[in-house]
Parts: C-alpha cells; sequence; structure tokens
C-alpha cells in the first residue's frame, strides 16, 4: 500500500475516513468473547483474592490487579457501548453493560455524555465536557475552595479526583436525564445499584458486619483505582501543550478528533490490558473501528496528516510536563497558560 500524503488540511472527516484500510473494519466474534471472557476471569481472580486475604502485602497487588482489570473491562464496555466490539447490537448492548458494571456506570447515561457529546464535539469550548479547561475570569471567580479543588483537580495527582469528581458524580450520577432516553437511562442506573446492592448483600451475608470491609475491598478500592486510571488516560487523550481547544464558532471535526486527539504508544504488553485504547485518535475518527485494529488506522492516518497527528510513546516526563503547563487557557490566542496568569 502507497502512502498517501494530504497536501490540503480538511475541515471534516471525510477525506481522513477515506484512507482508513477497510479491513480495519472487520471484527472477529471469537477475538471479541475471548478479551471479554479472559478480563472477566483475572477480574474475578483478583476479587476472589480480596475475598479471602486481609494480608497488606497481598493487599496492595490485588488491588492493583483488580484496578486493572476494571479499566480493562470498562475499555471493552466502551467499545462495546460504540458497538465497535462485535457485528450484533444486541451482544453489544448486552456485553457493554455487564462489562462497565465493576466501574459502576450505566451503560446509556455513559452512551449520552461520551459517545453523542464528547465525541460529537471533542474539545469544543462549552460543549466537551471531558477536562475542558477554564479561562483566567472563570479560574477568578471561584472561590477559595474551589480554586483549591481545582489546583488538586488539575495536578499531576488529581486524574483521579477530576473524573470521580467532575465526570462520574456530575455528568452520570447527578446529570438530568433527557425525556427520551430517561426510561432507558433509569434501567442501567438500576442495574449498577442491583450491581453495588447484590455484592454488600453478598459480603455481609458472608461474613456479618466484618463484610462492610469486604465490600469495600472488593467494590470501592477498585472502583478508585480505575478512576485514577482512566483520569489519567482521558487526560493524556486530550490535554497537552500542543493540543489547542476551539471556540465554538472555530472547532470543526477535523481540528477536534485529529489534531485535538493522541497517538500514544506504549511499552510490550501494556494493550494486553489496556486493549489500545491510547491509539485514541482513530477512534475519534470512527468509532465503529474495533479497538484492536486502531493501530493499523492509527499509522494510515499519520502517514496521510504526518504534520497534524500527535504521536509518540507514553512518557511519564510529557505527563508531568502537561501537568506543569496545562492548568488555564486563552481561547482566543489558543495556547495554554498557568496560575500565575490569573494572579
Amino acid at each position: 500500500m502507497s502512502t498517501i500524503i494530504a497536501t490540503e488540511k480538511p475541515t471534516g472527516l471525510k477525506p481522513v475516513l477515506e484512507i482508513i484500510p477497510e479491513h480495519c473494519y472487520e471484527r472477529s466474534l471469537i477475538r471479541g468473547l475471548g478479551l471479554v471472557a479472559r478480563d472477566l476471569i483475572l477480574y474475578g481472580l483478583a476479587i476472589w483474592g480480596l475475598v479471602v486475604t486481609n494480608n497488606p502485602l497481598l493487599l496492595v497487588p490485588l488491588w492493583l490487579a483488580a484496578g486493572v482489570m476494571v479499566s480493562g473491562l470498562f475499555v471493552l464496555g466502551h467499545d462495546a457501548a460504540h458497538d465497535a466490539l462485535f457485528d450484533s447490537p444486541k451482544l453489544n448492548a448486552f456485553v457493554g453493560r455487564l462489562t462497565l458494571l465493576p466501574s459502576l456506570h450505566a451503560a446509556e447515561i455513559w452512551i449520552f455524555g461520551h459517545n453523542r457529546v464528547h465525541h460529537g464535539h471533542t474539545l469544543r469550548q462549552e460543549i466537551d465536557f471531558v477536562w475542558q479547561p477554564l479561562m483566567v475570569h472563570e479560574y477568578r471567580e471561584l472561590g477559595r475552595v474551589g480554586k483549591l479543588i481545582h489546583r488538586l483537580e488539575w495536578s499531576a495527582f488529581g486524574a483521579g479526583a477530576y473524573y470521580l469528581h467532575r465526570v462520574w458524580w456530575q455528568k452520570m450520577v447527578r446529570f438530568p436525564k433527557p425525556a427520551r432516553w430517561r426510561k432507558a437511562m433509569r434501567r442501567d442506573e438500576a442495574l449498577v445499584v442491583a450491581f453495588a446492592g447484590v455484592a454488600l448483600a453478598l459480603s455481609v451475608g458472608f461474613a456479618g458486619v466484618a463484610g462492610l470491609w469486604i465490600w469495600v475491598k472488593i467494590v470501592v478500592i477498585p472502583f478508585l483505582l480505575f478512576c485514577q486510571t482512566i483520569g489519567w488516560v482521558v487526560y493524556v487523550h486530550h490535554i497537552a501543550p500542543e493540543l489547542r481547544w476551539w471556540p465554538r464558532k472555530e472547532w470543526n471535526r477535523f481540528r477536534g478528533q485529529v489534531e485535538g486527539t493522541t497517538v500514544l504508544w506504549g511499552p510490550p504488553g501494556w494493550d494486553l490490558f489496556f486493549h489500545w485504547i491510547m491509539v485514541h485518535l482513530p477512534h475519534h475518527v470512527d468509532m465503529r473501528i474495533p479497538c484492536y485494529r486502531l493501530p493499523e488506522a492509527a499509522r494510515a492516518i499519520a502517514e496521510a496528516y504526518p504534520d497534524d497527528v500527535v504521536e509518540k510513546p507514553i512518557r511519564v516526563r510529557d505527563y508531568l510536563r502537561s501537568t506543569k503547563i496545562c492548568k488555564l487557557y486563552d481561547y482566543e490566542q489558543g495556547r495554554w497558560l498557568g496560575y500565575a496568569d490569573a494572579s
């Protein structure tokens, strides 16, 4: 396949879609089910280990394993919620709801906020709620507590707090459900409550009052570790000194989905657990691509648009640099600002 380099920058995604190889849309039922089954088994083993031990030397690695597996299942649920994991919409719906349960996400609410809002308006001012930066005057209007919360959430260690507060709590739990999707959203919300409630009942039934600690071990702590993981993942997808957010009238799909989304290559073995979620740009170009086809789609897009694709290995120093520079935003000049600019 010969390399085609685009000579003009488009405003839409049609020219980008045209260079993605057709077989990147092929889905394997066996591969998809295999990924789900493997992650469920590993998650189950981690949870079983947490149930039967209180040894601190074992709890920490088991919590880390459970947090990683909750994140892996979430990525598969995210794919299924896009109808990308399987050809069957019914199987996608079932697997999506199942794999989102450990992360305490109601599928239909997630679909509304993520698929429709975030993907539909990526890096667009006042619409995309995922890691949208404040402007200087907005930060100045915060009270002392609000400024402290912002500084925590936009710090190198605040990704989990941000995701828990701004995404999960504000945009899912407290989200005012539109009438059109209210019934489906409440149904999926009830599934999440039932999952947490059944886990609590089984824990207390198994160990009495001590079961409360078991429930915290197997539900609450893995969920918090998931929030830290997924908060960081979403941050590095869309926040960096070289990534620009756009005023509503200046935004277009190419700017949001191609220029505003990253391709990050992990170390060997990384994608065994994170399912290519860091190869994020082609997923934003076309949500129908299954996760295991994203690398090839990313290479095709990067070859055609080498000056527009942000592509690099995952590096801690890049993340720390971003959290140091990217605090507030000037939409008129299209640049990141620090807290000193608001003083």
